[in-house]
């Protein structure tokens, strides 16, 4: 599915005017909705391009994977949201304190972690160029990198300030104003000479508005946005429209500045010491036993879309002490997710799932994780409890070794550089038992995977409407079969998104037994072997039968026999033996689509009689030759 359909496919599924925000991390798109009961999160969770929707901690969270950025751009464009004047405290009320805050940091944080993974990623690159002496410390390219590196999180509260206003729908450019306050030379470098001339404070009115160093600092800009996004509500209230330019941002600057140094910014800054202080208190005195829990669980807050909800604590603790000691597990937990697929795709024996599994395995090498955990782990259970047990054992291996990471990075193989310990090479041990546990335990304990068994069908003459009645009785005519006992496996013809057989708009294929698929690529595969014993001269169905006997009619769409043929490619003709994985039929999904044609495929297994039960297996998302039916004989 194209980006454009499938950001007005989002956008339809949970309806505009029930939008109330919306953002996006490195893998995911996330929504705040008036009322959740009016998305359609079935729909959203079978869209092409999605891997899950789900609610979490009061937030639509949608799945897309490492094109996220180009769906969140189109999604934008349908929608005007920065217009809307819209009340959410009542729907907010409904949530719980815990819900709120993840929410809230997740919504802020969200725009803001392609940058830090940009600066990680520099400061990656610049240690392998200084550790491998291709660049000198001293030098004005080394300078320059640093600088880059190192820009988000010395200006961190003007990232924040533009995230948070957008988050809490106030004036961005006075919310980036206080972030200035905080930054001004004055309060930096008074705060810098506190030592030197014992100067800790500005007197304002008889109040002391203390000197803090307030780089790489969150707490504070966010609580003074969120403050001041009811007093400017409440002045621009009060202030009639002709004078608003004039003295709405003066007032508001007026009492949210002073009260930003006096009281938020203090005050924010000793709170996001003490939980770094608490953090680095708690894995001095047990580090190991939380390194090991929050390594094993850490992929359950992905699942949930919680992870981000550890980055505030991560800049904390790099801005305390400059590295943070809860990272390494983020790295083994990713890893040993990637290390689970690649043993799962060793294990597989279908081209198609294989091929998907070793990209999915690749992609989590490199920090994005949620192809290999909802594709294929999670799928088969055993390699995404493997994985979470692998990780937690890499990451308490690493934290015995007084590990730790020196930036905020995507983590993957790339963030390595980042990494310290005691000895360098406890790094490398680390990732190497979170790779190799998780890869070895699924291979020893395996995967429960359904191997499709061949299959066909046969199809009578005709075409849509009656001729659809006509091609589910149609029988095999003088084939001399012996049908096999027991249970058979039946693979899907196609990949793409699973339906079941009642939802489909024709009541005459909705009666028959099987599936139907909404094709991703527009191909048409033998899922068996065996023989065409039906092709329509418009191409757009055909009739297998397989060697067993089993006759499958593969129908390309609704009504597209008014196509005669158009947009239809054969690679068969009738009569002609076919091996599991031929290409039978191409077509162009995306024009019969757009022609005003539903384009879903039904697949009817046309000989029921002669079977106790056919039942549909799979559910969501299928690939080629995946498990799709089961007939009982």
């Amino acid at each position: 599915m194209k980006t454009e359909e499938l950001a007005k496919e989002i956008i339809a599924n949970i309806g505009q005017d029930n939008i109330t925000y919306a953002t996006h991390c490195a893998t995911r798109l996330r929504f705040n909705v008036k009322d959740e009961s009016q998305v359609n999160l079935k729909a959203l969770d079978r869209l092409e391009g999605v891997l899950r929707a789900q609610f979490n901690s009061g937030q639509l969270q949608i799945i897309i994977g490492a094109k996220v950025k180009s769906v969140f751009d189109a999604v934008s464009e349908k929608l005007d949201l920065e217009n809307q004047d819209i009340e959410v405290k009542a729907v907010q009320q409904k949530k719980n304190v815990i819900s709120r805050v993840v929410e809230t940091v997740a919504g802020i944080f969200g725009p803001v972690i392609p940058v830090l993974i940009g600066c990680g990623m520099v400061k990656s690159v610049l240690a392998i160029l200084t550790t491998m002496n291709l660049l000198e410390t001293t030098s004005g390219a080394y300078q320059t990198f640093s600088l880059i590196s190192d820009l988000i999180f010395y200006f961190f509260p003007f990232f924040l300030a533009v995230s948070a206003a957008k988050k809490f729908k106030t004036n961005e450019y006075l919310a980036v104003a206080l972030a200035g306050a905080y930054m001004y030379p004055t309060i930096m470098e008074g705060a810098a000479k506190v030592a030197e001339t014992g100067v800790t404070s500005l007197i304002f009115f008889g109040l002391p508005l203390l000197l803090v160093n307030y780089k790489s600092t969150i707490i504070p800009i966010i609580i003074s946005v969120w403050v001041m996004s009811y007093v400017y509500r409440f002045v621009n209230k009060r202030i009639p429209d002709m004078f608003k330019i004039l003295f709405v941002p003066m007032i508001v600057l007026f009492i949210m500045v002073p009260l930003g140094l006096i009281v938020f910014g203090p005050l924010g800054t000793y709170f996001g010491s003490g939980v770094a202080q608490i953090v680095t208190y708690l894995y001095t005195v047990n580090g190991v036993i939380g390194a090991f829990l929050f390594g094993t669980f850490r992929p359950l807050l992905i699942i949930f879309g919680m992870h981000y909800a550890i980055t505030p604590i991560n800049s904390q603790l790099i801005a305390e002490y400059g590295y943070s000691v809860i990272s390494p597990a983020n790295l083994t937990g990713n890893l040993a997710q990637a290390g689970a697929c690649i043993g799962v795709f060793l294990l597989l024996k279908h081209k198609a799932s294989k091929s998907s599994a070793l990209s999915s395995g690749v992609t989590a090498m490199f920090g994005i994780t949620e192809p290999a955990i909802f594709g294929f782990n999670l799928k088969y259970k055993r390699p995404f409890i493997c994985a979470m047990l692998a990780g937690g054992i890499g990451a308490a291996y690493i934290n015995f070794w007084g590990g730790g990471a020196t930036a905020l990075i995507l983590p993957g193989i790339l963030a390595l550089p980042t990494y310290i310990a005691d000895s360098y090479i406890h790094i490398i041990i680390g990732v190497a038992i979170s790779i190799t546990l998780a890869l070895v335990a699924v291979l020893i304990w395996g995967i429960e995977e359904e191997i499709p068994a061949p299959v066909t069908a046969n199809v009578g003459n005709g075409t849509d409407g009656s001729a659809a009645a006509n091609a589910i009785a149609a029988t095999s005519e003088s084939h001399a079969l012996t049908r096999p006992t027991g249970i058979m496996i039946i693979g899907s013809p196609i990949n793409g998104i699973v339906k079941n057989i009642t939802e489909i708009d024709d009541p005459i294929f909705a009666l028959g037994s099987g599936a139907a698929v909404e094709s991703i690529d527009g191909k048409v595969y033998a899922p068996f072997d065996g023989k065409v014993v039906s092709l329509f001269p418009t191409k757009h169905a055909i009739g297998l039968m397989s060697n067993e006997g089993v006759e499958m009619l593969v129908h390309v769409g609704i009504n597209t026999v008014k196509l005669k043929g158009k947009h239809f490619t054969a690679y068969v003709q009738q009569d002609q033996v076919i091996k599991q994985g031929d290409l039978l039929i191409e077509y162009d999904h995306e024009a019969i689509r757009a022609a005003g044609f539903d384009t879903v495929v039904p697949i009817i297994i046309s000989n029921t009689f002669e079977y106790q039960s056919v039942e549909q297996i799979a559910e969501d998302r299928v690939v080629q030759n995946e498990a799709l039916l089961r007939i009982h004989a």
